[in-house]
């Protein structure tokens, strides 16, 4: 698992191989990971934006930039937690993402990045 904690706010990350799946005539290694957002703070925030940088070994770094996380811009009071699944394809099978959340502390209407750390997506080895 991956973790870090910006300002009172930790994001942990754990990733799963699924398996290859085709676009079109195009293989892709799918991956799903999941996030947690702790608010280990003691102001309540809102998730406003993500930011995310997605390098694949065999492609261009590819940025993604949007409102909220799965459709929603999810309130985190202090001390609970928010949770989301997420998908990712990739041409080669390794590759890595790493990104930030936009957050606002509702208290002061401060906005603030909540750093994201680079987590890894491999597949799963194949001995022979």
């Amino acid at each position: 698992m991956f973790q870090q904690i910006t300002k009172g706010i930790k994001v942990s990350v754990k990733t799963v191989y699924n398996g290859i799946i085709y676009r079109g005539y195009v293989q892709h290694y799918a991956f799903s990971y999941f996030i947690s957002i702790k608010n280990n703070s003691k102001e309540t925030v809102q998730l406003l934006e993500r930011f995310w940088t997605i390098y694949d070994s065999l492609n261009e770094i590819e940025s993604v930039h949007g409102e909220g996380v799965v459709g929603q811009t999810p309130i985190i009071k202090p001390n609970e937690e928010y949770n989301y699944r997420s998908n990712c394809f990739l041409i080669s099978s390794v590759g890595s993402m790493k990104g930030s959340y936009k957050m606002i502390n509702l208290k002061n209407n401060k906005e603030f990045l909540a750093e994201v750390p680079t987590f890894q997506l491999i597949t799963t080895p194949t001995l022979n």
